[in-house]
């Protein structure tokens, strides 16, 4: 099925990009590396009038190192965040993911802006995101501004990014030593989509103990979440099989759990919880 018809513009620049967007907030949508916008105009569940096409802004494609952070443009791809061994070094769970997106031809031209600004609730990268803590950098006609990942996602295919704001990259804090990180995904075997993706973050304490613990849940509902009672649960202590199972147990509690042809309710709670228990361990270890 052929897109409604739309007027193409291509941006150079940050600056370009925002005018556009401007000039077009109701009517635009942005276009990075395309996976995500491309197929939904197709089917026309999208049919914005105006394609603004970053793709060519060579300033977002960047990884940078700092001290204490990692900061990754916008228009990264999966494939160079699967195959970047200063990456890997750094913050491994990015690769963990990036290496399960999709197939080849989706990570070589997806990119990690378009992915999170789609905030589509079956893709990997949420779930490590939340798990990381990572700041979302996002650019507007009012400056700079910096989203804490807990705010970002919203709901369905909803964000905390404004109609005039352009998503420019991520934050990731550097991860002490003591940290380990791990990524649990049962995926979709047609499209490759998480049917649940559970990422988990755990620094252990001198003693053994977790010092921190930080899960975040994809795919098992219509937004991305954290497993903060998970996490409390943990923590401060030197958890043994049986007290990982026990906490992950509690992982689904009030959450609603998406019920479609992929999974019912009951199925992807189940599987939410084992896979919690997978990722926790695997990250502890």
């Amino acid at each position: 099925m052929f897109p409604a018809p739309f007027t193409y513009h291509r941006a150079t620049s940050v600056s370009e990009a925002l005018s556009l967007l401007q000039q077009h907030a109701d009517t635009g949508k942005v276009l990075a590396g395309g996976h995500s916008l491309l197929p939904i105009m197709k089917l026309r569940l999208a049919q914005p009038e105006h394609i603004i096409d970053i793709s060519g802004i060579d300033e977002l494609r960047s990884i940078s190192f700092g001290a204490d952070s990692v900061t990754i443009g916008a228009l990264v791809t999966h494939r160079e965040l699967a195959t970047n061994n200063e990456l890997a070094e750094a913050v491994p769970l990015i690769q963990q993911m990036a290496r399960v997106v999709g197939d080849q031809q989706v990570r070589n031209l997806g990119t990690i802006g378009g992915a999170l600004a789609h905030a589509d609730p079956a893709a990997d990268y949420p779930a490590g995101m939340l798990a990381l803590d990572v700041t979302v950098l996002a650019t507007g006609p009012n400056g700079d501004r910096e989203i804490p990942i807990v705010e970002f996602f919203q709901g369905f295919l909803t964000t905390a990014l404004e109609p005039d704001e352009l998503l420019t990259g991520i934050r990731i804090p550097t991860l002490p030593a003591g940290a380990g990180s791990a990524y649990e995904k049962l995926p979709n075997p047609a499209s490759g989509y998480a049917t649940v993706g559970v990422a988990a973050v755990a620094v252990k304490a001198d003693d053994g103990s977790i010092a921190d613990l930080r899960v975040g849940i994809t795919g098992a509902s219509d937004v991305a979440w954290r497993a903060t009672v998970v996490e409390e649960a943990l923590k401060g202590t030197s958890p043994d099989e049986a007290a990982i199972k026990a906490a992950a147990a509690q992982a689904t509690d009030g959450v609603e759990m998406l019920d479609d042809k992929h999974g019912p309710a009951d199925y992807r709670a189940r599987v939410t919880r084992n896979l919690v228990r997978r990722a926790i361990a695997r990250a502890i270890a």
